[in-house]
């Protein structure tokens, strides 16, 4: 059940109006965990108990840590933990990565032979994170057990947030389900303008990019007409399409889940915060994925020693951690070599910017606003670029790049270039007014009416703009 489905419209109108037609507050909890398990269970029935069933143990072993006598009882009761969550992201996720690595070497084909697969579980590596984090808030003493089995399972079943994010933490999910909920136009209306904005970025841009980049993403059309048969130009085109559709794609669903959220009186964490205008590729990672940069900074990063280290303790920190990052987003090795090329990029940078730090002439004209104006265009280059890696395939990525960087003739994208053009544009635009301000300022003097006929123009070009089927989220198979 997508988010930009009648399904999931009709579905979230039932909850919303029953929720808060009911004045007992636990039978709203009741509710709304009833509700997340059947939009989870519309996918996979049992995927939803195993989800229910590794949650309830969570929740046991950290009452069972709270309440250990000893410190190594304590560390006894995590371990399990994070080995269970471990263990069924591994086999949910990774078993057809090693698999079909397997299969490889010993020539065997696992689509045309029917060897055994695993179906993964959407959204594994989400609440996967989420249950270790909270176990180790508990044993590190940042957070008491909860107590209250139901409201610990809407913090893991929460359906805004289940199959893509953002990462919740624990401390900041269960305050808000022990506090009563009162009804409030002004967040109703912050809510249906997030939904307005992600229905917009996602059917609007997003899978209209899609068409574009599909070419040199989609394993099905690569097969059948390869990469090398297109020109450098259409190969750019089309990386540079994938570039806004990643970012539309993934923001748009979180802006629709913090507004189904706010809807429903809860607050989810901010995901993204332009990140396209990010001035360095540290800056990069504090404005994409926010939620899940904290967590690989604050669970791997850290007690790795951080930057706590010379460089070379640091760089081996974060080729650790952001190794890790790219398994995490995906099971190939493609997804690996991209999470080692943001590390490669990010270590790079601390030490440019050591080199920067002693020749004050140097970092005095990159701080000028035409310095400042290139470094925001090299790191958009590097961050468009590192993208390539962004797909299942590492021979595919591979092929791209030389077709990026070794100018060759061939076939342009079947399709009219205009729109892709004018979503550019669009996309342009809308950070420009973003970075100086303008749009904060003008937000700040329209009328309720114009900001309501403003959502139902979103509401209104996101199903006239958006082509005939309809691309899942990006970040369903996270």
């Amino acid at each position: 059940m997508l988010f930009t489905t009648h399904q999931y419209l009709f579905f979230f109108l039932a909850v919303f109006a029953t929720y808060w037609a009911m004045p007992w507050p636990r039978a709203r909890i009741y509710l709304l965990l009833a509700a997340s398990f059947f939009f989870y269970a519309t996918w996979s029935q049992w995927l939803a108990l195993i989800v229910t069933g590794t949650a309830t143990l969570d929740w046991l072993l950290a009452i069972g840590i709270n309440q250990a006598k000893t410190r190594r009882v304590a560390k006894l009761f995590l371990i399990t933990s994070i080995s269970v969550n471990l263990g069924v992201l591994c086999f949910f996720k990774y078993a057809n990565f090693f698999l079909d690595s397997a299969y490889k070497v010993v020539g065997f084909s696992p689509e045309a032979d029917n060897f055994f697969r695993v179906f993964m579980i959407f959204g594994i590596s989400f609440y996967t994170f989420e249950a270790i984090s909270y176990t180790v808030d508990v044993y590190m003493g940042k957070l008491k057990a909860e107590r209250n089995l139901p409201n610990f399972l809407l913090f893991i079943l929460f359906f805004p947030h289940l199959v893509a994010g953002p990462i919740v933490r624990g401390r900041d999910f269960l305050l808000q389900a022990h506090r009563p909920k009162k009804w409030s136009w002004v967040r109703a209306q912050h809510g249906v303008q997030l939904i307005a904005l992600g229905l917009f970025k996602k059917l609007a841009i997003a899978d209209c990019m899609a068409i574009y980049c599909d070419r040199v993403w989609d394993p099905k059309i690569v097969a059948d007409n390869p990469v090398e048969m297109l020109s450098s130009a259409a190969v750019w085109m089309a990386v540079i399409a994938f570039t806004i559709r990643v970012y539309c794609d993934f923001s748009g669903y979180s802006d629709m889940a913090l507004g189904c959220a706010h809807l429903l009186g809860y607050k989810l964490t901010v995901n993204f915060r332009m990140p396209y205008i990010s001035k360095n590729i540290a800056e990069f990672w504090r404005r994409w994925h926010i939620s899940l940069s904290n967590w690989l900074r604050d669970y791997i990063f850290i007690p790795l020693g951080g930057s706590r280290g010379g460089f070379w303790f640091t760089a081996r920190n974060l080729t650790i951690t952001f190794g890790l990052g790219g398994l995490w987003h995906g099971a190939t090795w493609s997804w690996l070599v991209w999470g080692l090329v943001h590390a490669f990029m990010l270590i790079v940078h601390r030490a440019f910017r050591q080199f920067a730090e002693v020749r004050p002439t140097l970092k005095w004209a990159l701080e000028t606003k035409l310095g400042t104006f290139i470094r925001l265009l090299v790191t958009l280059f590097f961050i468009t670029v590192s993208m390539v890696f962004a797909q299942p395939s590492l021979e595919i990525a591979w092929e791209v790049l030389q077709k990026m960087f070794i100018p060759s003739p061939g076939l342009k994208l079947p399709m009219d270039q205009n729109r892709l053009w004018w979503t550019l544009y669009l996309v342009i635009f809308a950070h420009v007014i973003g970075i100086t301000g303008l749009w904060l300022w003008i937000w700040k003097r329209l009328p309720g009416p114009v900001i309501g006929t403003g959502c139902a123009i979103l509401f209104v070009a996101a199903q006239v703009l958006s082509p005939d089927t309809t691309k899942a989220f990006i970040y369903f198979v996270f």
